[in-house]
């Protein structure tokens, strides 16, 4: 599957169809101001509001597409669901346009505004759609019928995997599973699925046949006598972008919890790795960028107070950079105003306490009001850490929490932030101890992520520094 190209597809379209519906528009107001402009219907191309409007509008249905993450997971659209999100969202653009470029303009009575809307929703609405369902309604055809689909492995080798597996393949409409094959839990000499789908290894190898096998999506079928490893699996695969499923017992079912993404499919659970709704997600990258620029701009003279300071206090670089782990566990470069002596760690890794000496006295003041952390808005401007999200930390350390709590994981599933509920409620971490302490609260952030949370999340990281209560 060309991810690229379908993607490409769908942008085309939408702009063909943005451009058409605009054009049809502009000719439906002008005929309404002027009965006779059919007949000298060619001036308007000499207009340049038109060429401006067929220009700027395409443009800016894309982003508002591409905010609220229609291009995303490209392959996996359902067109009833797609049916709704076109209208939500063409209401909300139509609105949108309404009030910028038509509110002003000529009308020949009130009544007017109201068709002109009406005419523009219904134009634009039924040539996106039309042309998405088109679209989407080819590749559903191509899923159903094993043309296309997406790799996936079972987790599990006895009755249970059988039966999903059977349940899967004799479909009467495949759901577009490729299965490359199974993983056990438990070694043994046979397994009833082996004889339908190879054995790639234990559970403990899921990542490897992941990355080897380009998994797209990881189906768990455990035994109930198997169950007490459900959440080492779901642990392994917490920062692999993976669609996972787990098979229901009658008790989900009873529940509610096992949604159908189609009714010829077969009943599984579906954990979402999305942890915000797209358009959040959108709009908390946006957010990042802006309040980082504006920060940036407004913090100069702290940015030259601060590295003066710094200068003046104690010999060496003004800058700290340090290699902090980010999301799904890559590597990046933090930088911090130095805040300790030069040689601070010259005998290894070691975490800072409240009366560290290593600590110079303008370091201390700095930590206090969090100044040694403005240099980190470059860093959320490249698109290594945001604005709010949990505290990046060293390798070295992490190893040493993963021990104890590997849940810790989880924090990896999102961008590290300058601030966080952890360091909010809990300040800096002077040993392992109070990380895994702190950890509890990064992780009730990333179960209740919004876009308000964190708003509310910098709120309090604001009243902190201005009241030089920082930890």
């Amino acid at each position: 599957m060309n991810r690229h190209l379908q993607v490409a597809k769908y942008i085309i379209l939408d702009w063909i169809t943005a451009l058409l519906a605009w054009s049809l528009f502009y000719f439906f107001r002008k005929q309404s101001e002027d009965p006779t402009f059919h007949q000298h219907f060619q001036v308007v191309f000499d207009d340049p509001n038109f060429w401006f409007g067929i220009t700027l509008i395409p443009v800016g249905w894309l982003l508002l597409y591409a905010i609220v993450g229609t291009y995303r997971k490209i392959y996996r659209k359902a067109r009833l669901k797609e049916l709704g999100q076109t209208l939500v969202i063409t209401l909300i653009g139509v609105t949108v346009i309404f009030f910028v470029a038509i509110l002003d303009d000529v009308i020949v009575t009130y009544k007017s505004y109201y068709q002109s809307f009406i005419i523009l929703f219904g134009l634009h609405f039924l040539l996106t759609y039309a042309g998405r369902l088109a679209l989407t309604s080819v590749t559903v055809r191509k899923i159903h019928r094993k043309q296309i689909g997406f790799n996936t492995v079972i987790v599990g080798s006895n009755g249970n995997a059988l039966k999903i597996y059977n349940d899967i393949e004799n479909q009467e409409r495949s759901s577009g599973n490729l299965f490359v094959g199974f993983l056990s839990v438990y070694d043994k000499d046979d397994y009833k699925i082996g004889q339908h789908l190879p054995h790639l290894g234990s559970y403990q190898d899921i990542k490897r046949v992941v990355a080897e096998n380009q998994v797209e999506e990881v189906i768990i079928a455990i035994e109930r006598s198997e169950t007490d490893t459900i959440d080492k699996i779901i642990a392994k695969l917490e920062d692999i972008n993976v669609v996972i499923k787990i098979i229901p017992i009658m008790q989900d079912i009873l529940f509610g919890s096992v949604k159908l993404s189609g009714i010829w499919h077969a009943p599984l659970i579906q954990i979402s790795p999305d942890l915000m709704p797209a358009w959040q997600q959108s709009l908390k990258r946006i957010m990042d960028i802006i309040v980082s620029i504006v920060a940036m701009i407004l913090l100069i003279p702290l940015y030259i107070i601060t590295a003066m300071g710094v200068l003046l206090s104690s010999k060496g670089p003004i800058m700290y950079s340090q290699e902090r782990v980010g999301l799904r566990g890559k590597p990046f470069k933090m930088h911090k105003f130095r805040s300790m002596f030069s040689d601070a760690e010259k005998t290894g890794p070691q975490l800072s306490s409240e009366d560290d000496p290593r600590i110079t006295p303008f370091g201390r003041f700095i930590r206090k009001m969090r100044l040694d952390e403005i240099p980190q808005f470059y860093t959320v401007i490249k698109g290594d850490m945001s604005l709010v999200g949990p505290r990046p930390e060293r390798q070295y350390y992490i190893d040493q929490i993963v021990k104890r709590a590997p849940h810790y994981r989880l924090l990896l599933k999102v961008k590290p932030g300058i601030t966080s509920w952890g360091q909010v409620k809990y300040g800096y971490a002077s040993d392992v101890d109070e990380m895994i302490e702190r950890l509890k609260y990064d992780i009730l952030y990333i179960e209740n992520m919004s876009i308000a949370m964190d708003i509310k999340i910098l709120i309090y990281t604001i009243l902190i520094v201005l009241q030089g209560r920082g930890k």
